[in-house]
Parts: structure tokens; sequence; C-alpha cells
């Protein structure tokens, strides 16, 4: 399958020669409508009534926490974009700072959030068996449904197969029609009459109490929703000038997404009919939450605009998915987790047509197992989650090399161990139930790592293992503590002190792993390509 040797000279140069295949055509505009269209998917269309349910009107709260989270993770994740410009940077980053068995962990996590994508479609199809009901069998989908669904990831990888710069035209259309319809929804919800009080009345402000906000992040599909800010970074080996493009445009898509879903927020909470909230807003359930919203308040033609962009929403989102899986899968391939077959570089068009091929199948294996959106994207957020955190990570060894240059964010060395810090919580905060499914999946990245490896000799695997093994004890630490905790676990370890556990333990995983990263750089090979700087 893969080598292990991924820092050799003959494997240093066929990956420069995949990567100037890229075509570097994407400037400023294009990366942010990139970054804005894949965070505003299907949670515009689902997360508002989910936030609600978990944390009523307090719900607001959980979205200025997500959007705080994603400044301080996006200050880190545009340093490394800007600095070390490379396709599928997400994924190398952590390879380069923290060794193989780290990169083969946080890159078997990515590969499976190949799933995310299959949430968008699902998605799709909860909106399309308004019209076609036959789609589902409960909440799972039939034989039908999931032939559709195939299609449209067909249809998606075909509009991927050809050249950066044309994806980024028809992504700039969709991302000005996506601002649009939740704005124009937002307007029309409110002119049609609101109920005040909203924000006190049945329970108060935080009806489950204020713990509840938390979960609200990832149960909730907040987390999910804001996450995809990074998707401009993973195409910064395409960006014309990336250390001048690439942090305005990721720092833009978050703003404007943040804004929108705190209108969106709003505008649910306070114009749901009276009449739904007598067991008050955990009894409040839509299947199509603001297309059976307008329909109730008479708004018949903005029902049928919603449903119509019910597909094109996260049809966009799904459509730059499937763009930056490609660039993972690539990534990965030159990380030497999957066969080098699979980082080519088309020479005519730029694209990485093997890795979206690949990307193609698993996004269909993915929307096998799972039923319904809600639990494709709290699965998919703890994932992704792990790369913020490698990624807090690798910043803060790269500004330890010697003769490193001056960072465009000033303030990292607090910045990436606050970052680390939160990206820990929030993991923490998806809950038990959401962790028991997604950590023992992320640890069958260990079992690969020694397969991959069991032709380097014995001494160099204790090594590999003895530079990661941080990330091992890390996730064992939160699987433990989440079990304890009062997040749909024992609750041995109550509120708040959960919490606290995770926030001080945390730091001391962070140094620890900022100090394995920098011998482990020490010790590279003169070649290394993390020892250079982009």
């Amino acid at each position: 399958m893969a080598d292990h040797q991924a820092y050799g000279g003959a494997d240093a140069a066929a990956v420069t020669v995949q990567e100037h295949r890229l075509q570097r055509d994407l400037g400023f505009w294009g990366l942010a409508a990139i970054g804005f269209s894949n965070i505003v998917g299907s949670g515009w269309l689902f997360a508002a009534m989910y936030a609600a349910q978990i944390a009523g009107p307090a719900s607001l709260l959980s979205w200025v926490a997500a959007g705080l989270l994603c400044g301080l993770v996006a200050l880190v994740m545009v340093e490394l974009g800007a600095s070390r410009p490379e396709g599928g940077g997400t994924v190398r980053w952590p390879l380069y700072a923290s060794g193989p068995l780290v990169g083969t962990v946080i890159g078997w996590s990515v590969l499976l959030s190949v799933g995310g994508t299959a949430a968008e479609i699902s998605a799709i199809m909860q909106y399309t068996a308004h019209y076609l009901p036959g789609l589902y069998h409960g909440h799972t989908l039939s034989a039908s449904g999931l032939g559709l669904a195939t299609a449209l990831s067909v249809l998606l990888t075909v509009l991927n197969w050809f050249a950066v710069r044309l994806f980024a035209g028809l992504n700039n259309l969709v991302t000005v029609i996506k601002i649009a319809v939740p704005v124009l929804t937002m307007v029309a919800l409110f002119a049609s009459g609101w109920h005040s009080g909203r924000l006190t009345d049945h329970g108060g402000f935080a009806p489950y109490g204020y713990a509840a906000c938390l979960s609200a992040l990832a149960s909730g599909g907040i987390v999910y929703s804001v996450n995809g800010f990074q998707a401009p970074l993973d195409f910064s080996g395409e960006a014309r000038n990336p250390r001048r493009t690439m942090p305005a445009s990721v720092l833009t898509g978050i703003g404007l997404a943040l804004l929108i879903y705190l209108g969106l927020q709003l505008a649910f909470l306070f114009t749901v009919p009276e009449s739904l909230l007598g067991g008050g807003w955990r009894g409040v359930n839509f299947q199509s939450p603001f297309g059976e919203l307008a329909l109730l308040l008479n708004l018949h033609w903005l029902a049928t605009l919603l449903y119509a962009d019910a597909v094109l929403s996260p049809g966009g989102s799904a459509f730059v998915g499937v763009a930056v899986d490609g660039r993972h899968t690539y990534a990965l391939a030159k990380n030497g987790l999957l066969p080098r077959f699979f980082m080519a570089v088309n020479g005519r068009s730029g694209i990485p047509h093997r890795a979206l091929a690949l990307n193609l199948a698993v996004i269909i294996v993915f929307l096998l197992p799972f039923g319904g959106w809600q639990s494709i994207v709290s699965v998919m957020g703890d994932m992704y989650l792990l790369i913020y955190a490698a990624s807090a990570v690798a910043a803060e060894v790269f500004r330890r090399q010697p003769g490193a240059l001056p960072g465009w964010v000033p303030g990292l060395r607090w910045i990436a161990p606050i970052s680390f810090v939160v990206s820990s919580e929030f993991v923490y905060w998806s809950g038990w139930h959401n962790l028991r499914l997604a950590l023992p999946l992320v640890f069958a990245g260990v079992p690969l790592f020694l397969i991959l490896w069991r032709g380097a000799g014995r001494a160099a695997v204790r090594a590999e293992l003895r530079t990661g093994w941080w990330l091992v004890v890390y996730l064992l630490l939160l699987t433990l503590l989440s079990w304890l905790g009062s997040f749909h676990g024992t609750d041995r370890l109550p509120a708040p002190y959960d919490s606290l556990t995770v926030a001080l333990v945390s730091p001391g995983i962070f140094w620890w792993a900022v100090r394995s990263g920098v011998r482990h750089l020490a010790s590279a090979p003169p070649g290394n390509a993390a020892a250079s700087r982009s």
C-alpha cells in the first residue's frame, strides 16, 4: 500500500511534481465564497430548530460561542495556510509537526469525515422527500432514495472534474443565491408577524439550563454548521497570493455566515406559532423546519422557494465539500496513508481526478449506516475537531523552529494553546452518546499506523510511537472524561467540574505535544518539507 519513507528524497520530488500541476487561479473572492458556501449548507435549514429544542432562546449564546471558537481556531489555521500553502494543508501540517503516528490518526479521521458530504446529500434528500415520499423508510433512505443520493454524488463529482477556475465561477454564482435566500427568509418571517416576549416566555431565556448551550454546540448541529470555515485553507496551494488572501477570505466567510445564522435563529424563535409551544421548545418538531413554518404562516411562495433552495443550499456545500475532500485525499496520498496512485494531479485541469473518484465511493458507503442528518453531523463534527487541535500544536511547533519568520497572527503563542483547549471542550461537550461512536473509529488509525510501518523496524516504530503518543493519551482521556461527565455520561463527574477538568488537562497535553513535535523536527532529515517555509 503506502511506504513509510514519508520524507524520502524520491517521495519529496514526486510530491513537488504533483503540487506544481495545481492551478493557482483562486483570489480573495473565490476563496471567501468557498468558505461561506461550505459553512452555509444544510445547517441553516435544520440547526435553528435543533438548537432551540436543546437550549431554547439561549441557543443564541451557542452561536456566539461557536463564532468565537471559529475565530480562535481560524487565526491559528490561517497562519498555517498563509505561511505554508499546500493542497490539502490541514492534513499535511499535523504530519509535518508531529510525525507519522499523529499524521496517520488525524488523516484517518479526515478520511472518515468525507461522510460530512453525505450529510449534505442527506439533507437534500429530506427536503426532496416533500415531493417524493418514497425516498425514506422511517429515518433511513429507501432503495430509490439511495439511488437518487448516489446519482447526486456522481453529478457533484463530475462538476468538480474540470479546472479550479470553472469550479470557483460556479461556486460564486451559488454563493450569491445562498446569501439571498436566507436573508429573504428572515425578512418574510418577521414581516408575517412575530411574538414578543419569546426570549423570556416558556421557561425563560435558558429553560433547560445554560449547560444546554454547550450541548447545542455539537448535538444541535451548530459546530457542524460553522466548521466549514477551514475549506479555503485546503485550497492554499491553488491561491494566487495565499499570504495576503488567505486570512482575509477565511475571516470574511466566518463573519458573513455567523450573521446569517444568528438572524435565522432569531427568526425561528420569534415566529414559531404559540400553539406549538405548549410543551416548551422541546415540543417543537418539524421534518423540514423553515419550509413547514412558512406553510403554517401562509407564506406558500416562501415555502416553495425554500423547498427549491433546500436542494441548492446544501447542494452548494456538498459541491465545495467534494472539492475539499478531493484535496484531503490527495494530501493523504502524499502522507503515505493512501497509495501514491491517488496523489496524481491531472496535468490539463490541475485536479486530482483519482482522489475525487475514491471519495465518491466513500461518500456512497457513508450514506448506508446512518439514518438521519443529526446522527451524521454529530459524529462528523467530533472527528473534524481533532484537526483543529492538531493544527494548534503544529502552529506552535513551527513557531519554535530555529530561524522561523515572523508570523501573520500576533499573539500566536497565546492563541494556539487557547485554541487547543477550546477545541478539546467542543469535542467533550458533544456528549458520550456521540463520542462512544466517533472516538473508537478514530482509534482505528493506530493499528493502521502499525500496519503501514510494519517494515520500518522496531526501533523506528518505537521512536514514532514516542513522538505521537500524546494523541493516543489525549483521545483516551477525552473518552474517559466523557464517560464520567454530565454530557450524556454517567454524571460521576458533575457539571461544571467535568468541563473544568477538560480545561485543566488540555494544556498539559498541548505542551507535551509541542515538545514532542519540536524534537521530531530537530531530528528530521535536512530535506524534510516541514523544515522549509513557503
